[in-house]
């Protein structure tokens, strides 16, 4: 019961990150910028836990030739899947922004654990589970998805094809699944969730770096956040990211990667409905809908369904 109690708080505090990371990105104006700042930070907070803990923050040259290449791209996944969401917005929406990376996560974790991939824990998917993951797609479509359609808004920003960019959302969920499934598999190899989650946190990072110098060829925006009147919590997402990373990578080997992001979705919908509910952390009020509730209750099922069967 308490890597699952775990894996619900982890993705609670990761609705929080993104209403922090957003206060952030309006003062910086860069969304590169402002997710390096989240990064880097995220990585001097491992950086601590892991010393505090008397490991190394370096890995053995032995250890970099014995393992697969794989894995030690967690981090570099992870920068993919966060800046796939930048890049959907204005083409998709709000709405299929959120639904479409989901949809990606949920369904590899499921053939993660089916097929046994990358060194995961083969699963057998009974009849059960299939429901389970049928309910919880169900409940997903219903919190986020009906609300707008039932409000006749839409959820298509601009004209053209929007089926590549739905596409891109699904592979880069499915990224997010494969960094947890790489990290938690690292951090077996390594003894310790903390040291790969910062090894992980530390090549996110140096991938933005790079990023931004492209893009933006300087630093300059990070300034916009400092001074009067701005919020000293708009600082804490990349802590808050860290110990999601952290949260993961230390439940994907006892749960198996599909159960663990299941889980973590469910805290990150509820925590999300709730920051609308009450306009937390400096988000626009936006009151729950009942049928919002109904969709909770459709993934707490799924849940159910697939820890127990």
């Amino acid at each position: 019961m308490l890597p699952v109690t775990i894996g619900i708080i982890i993705g609670g505090i990761i609705s929080c990150q993104t209403a922090i990371n957003s206060r952030l990105r309006a003062f910086i104006g860069s969304p590169y910028q402002a997710s390096f700042v989240s990064f880097t930070i995220g990585t001097l907070f491992l950086a601590l836990v892991t010393l505090a803990s008397h490991q190394s923050l370096g890995v053995s040259s032995q250890l970099l030739a014995q393992e697969p290449w794989w894995l030690w791209i967690g981090g570099f996944l992870g920068v993919i899947f966060l800046t796939t969401n930048i890049l959907l917005f204005p083409h998709i929406g709000a709405v299929q922004t959120a639904i479409m990376p989901i949809l990606g996560q949920v369904l590899m974790g499921l053939l993660i654990d089916t097929f046994g991939w990358l060194t995961a824990t083969q699963q057998s998917l009974t009849p059960a589970r299939f429901f389970g993951v049928i309910l919880v797609l169900t409940g997903i479509l219903v919190t986020v998805a009906l609300p707008d359609i039932l409000q006749h808004q839409t959820t298509t920003t601009t004209s053209g094809n929007p089926w590549p960019w739905r596409l891109l959302g699904i592979v880069g969920g499915a990224l997010g699944a494969v960094q947890t499934t790489i990290n938690g598999h690292l951090g077996v190899v390594l003894n310790s969730a903390v040291h790969a989650s910062f090894i992980s946190f530390l090549i996110g990072a140096m991938t933005l770096l790079v990023i931004v110098f492209v893009v933006d060829r300087n630093l300059s925006h990070i300034a916009n956040a400092t001074g009067h009147r701005k919020p000293w919590w708009i600082w804490l997402g990349g802590l808050l990211g860290g110990i999601f990373v952290l949260g993961n990578t230390y439940l994907a080997p006892i749960l198996g990667t599909g159960q663990t992001v299941v889980f973590a979705l469910l805290g990150q919908l509820t925590g999300g409905l709730l920051i609308d509910q009450f306009g937390l952390l400096g988000a626009k009020r936006n009151p729950t809908m009942p049928v919002q509730f109904l969709g909770l209750l459709c993934l707490v099922g799924g849940v159910i369904l697939i820890r127990l069967f």
